[in-house]
């Protein structure tokens, strides 16, 4: 099991930028694929980005494709998402989570941080 705990969200204008971090501990890390999923103010949890075990391969959802970047630093245990050109409609809970399947990616239920909070003000 991996147990994760994100951080680096706030508040940022329109334009702005936020890099959060999700540190995770666990033996299997290393050969885990993880995602960054978020979930706005009264809406459903949504996938946002994934990356494979080695960081090799990676995929976005459409409404952040070309703004946000995942990545991953396996000896560090930590995974990354960069977020660059944020929107108000970025606004949201995010969450990292350890993947039972890459593509389609599929999350663990047990694997779940406790999120961090991203404002994004017009």
């Amino acid at each position: 099991q991996v147990q994760l705990v994100e951080s680096g969200g706030g508040l940022v204008q329109a334009g702005g930028s936020l890099r959060l971090s999700c540190a995770a501990s666990g033996a299997t890390f290393s050969t885990t694929a993880m995602g960054w999923f978020r979930r706005p103010p009264g809406k459903e949890r949504e996938f946002v980005a994934a990356i494979s075990w080695s960081g090799a391969t990676t995929y976005y959802a459409d409404s952040v494709k070309g703004r946000f970047t995942i990545s991953r630093d396996n000896p560090k245990r930590t995974v990354y998402l960069q977020m660059n050109s944020l929107r108000p409609e970025d606004t949201a809970v995010y969450y990292c989570n350890a993947g039972a399947m890459f593509r389609p990616y599929r999350p663990r239920d047990d694997s779940w941080g406790q999120g961090t909070q991203v404002t994004v003000s017009s």
